[in-house]
């Protein structure tokens, strides 16, 4: 296998506003020399795209979202992939995860696996899907279907809101997975036949992008109603992002100290949170922004004081990894305020380059807050050292550099089970 393997890479949507991470790294597996084909099982939905999007020259081809809507498409698929010698291996395996899985959702899978089958572009020999849920179960049974090697890149959502016997099957079949977590690697290694070819890869920062803040640090401690401190947030409002809890944690702030929170990200809980910091009456310091591109990320992140996430575990067990804009933020010196969830003590240590605080606490959360708001000092403190240290231990260059070696090395990750 040589620099220049052609990898088809299956993603569950793209491009997608909320998934910098994979924009990035697939920028620079390019960089690195490879040759990416995207496949995407979803139509971006996103009005707006990151810069990095149209830096990645990979040809890009939409499986079908739902069957019943490309029927002629499928079953052409159907009749090409059925040529295979391995669809029957693969449709075997198909009726015995049905009884697991009961749902319409699993037929589409292996009939979007046909078409990428029947689809492939020519000339590809490797097949590595994003998540470890739905994307890799297209994945394992195109892989099946045509007999070529495969490959995971596992996160949070789909790891941790999967069964566990889908993960053990997945991870048993495909020569290589990795994770962005020590959480997530250790639960994965758990589930695995053999550990080894599970990975701890964290997807990092892409430096040059996130250059070091040129502006200036302002000493304002919530004091001057002209001059409030600025909190802001990046994060789709769904419930693992915990802004519910940040919401009341605002409410508890002292009545004279004077702040500012800006949010940047949109999803299904906008009305619920709107109405909830209405209720609370903190809506006139609330500044909603919606969805924004990484260029006004930056630049919100530059012009606040503070930066705040309070994710926490939701109730169907989905939780946040390590969110990559706690790790950018920390790359323009700013004074990050979180919770213990997950993987976000791997980056931070509290009071050492953040504030910590145990989810769903917003009294923990409030004095936390507060603490940061009224002393510059100890923003300043934290946010240089919080940089320092990704800067350090966060470039993407090595997590790139990283699963290049498991593309092309010797072993390529291991061979699965036979």
């Amino acid at each position: 296998m040589t620099d220049k393997t052609k990898i088809v890479v299956l993603l569950k949507g793209y491009p997608r506003l909320s998934e910098t991470f994979i924009a990035q790294e697939l920028l620079g597996l390019e960089r690195a020399g490879l040759e990416l084909h995207l496949a995407s099982m979803r139509h971006p939905t996103d009005k707006k795209r990151h810069p990095v999007h149209d830096e990645i020259k990979a040809p890009v081809f939409y499986l079908p979202e739902y069957l019943h809507h490309e029927p002629l498409r499928v079953l052409k698929g159907l009749w090409k992939a059925a040529k295979t010698p391995g669809f029957g291996k693969a449709f075997k395996r198909f009726l015995s995860d049905l009884p697991k899985d009961v749902s319409r959702n699993r037929v589409r899978r292996f009939g979007q696996a046909a078409v990428l089958t029947a689809e492939w572009p020519e000339g590809a020999t490797w097949l590595y899907a994003h998540f470890i849920h739905t994307p890799a179960s297209v994945a394992l049974y195109a892989s099946e279907m045509m007999g070529i090697p495969w490959s995971i890149s596992a996160h949070a959502k789909d790891i941790w809101t999967s069964e566990d016997w889908d993960l053990s099957e997945k991870l048993t079949r495909a020569n290589w997975t990795a994770t962005c977590t020590k959480t997530g690697h250790e639960h994965l290694q758990s589930l695995a036949e053999d550990p080894s070819r599970v990975h701890l890869s964290y997807h990092g920062l892409d430096l040059d992008r996130f250059k070091g803040n040129p502006v200036p640090l302002d000493p304002r401690d919530g004091s001057d109603p002209a001059n409030p401190v600025v909190l802001f947030s990046v994060g789709r409002l769904v419930e693992k992002k915990g802004y519910d809890t940040l919401l009341e944690a605002l409410s508890l702030l002292p009545k004279d100290l004077n702040w500012r929170f800006d949010h940047a990200g949109h999803g299904p809980y906008k009305k619920q949170l709107v109405a909830q910091s209405e209720s609370l009456g903190i809506a006139d310091k609330i500044n909603w922004m919606g969805a924004v591109d990484q260029k006004d990320v930056l630049a919100g992140y530059r012009a606040s004081d503070i930066f705040t996430l309070a994710s926490k575990i939701a109730a169907d067990g989905d939780r946040d990894g390590l969110p990559n804009v706690l790790v950018e933020a920390a790359s323009q010196q700013k004074c990050c305020v979180a919770t213990r969830v997950s993987a976000i003590p791997e980056l931070f240590r509290d009071d050492e380059n953040g504030l910590l605080v145990d989810p769903e606490q917003p009294v923990a959360l409030a004095h936390a807050l507060e603490r940061a708001i009224t002393d510059p000092a100890l923003r300043a403190r934290l946010g240089a050292q919080a940089e320092k240290d990704v800067r350090k231990d966060f470039d993407h260059k090595v997590s790139v550099s990283f699963l290049k070696s498991l593309f092309i090395g010797p072993a390529k990750g291991s061979a699965p089970k036979a």
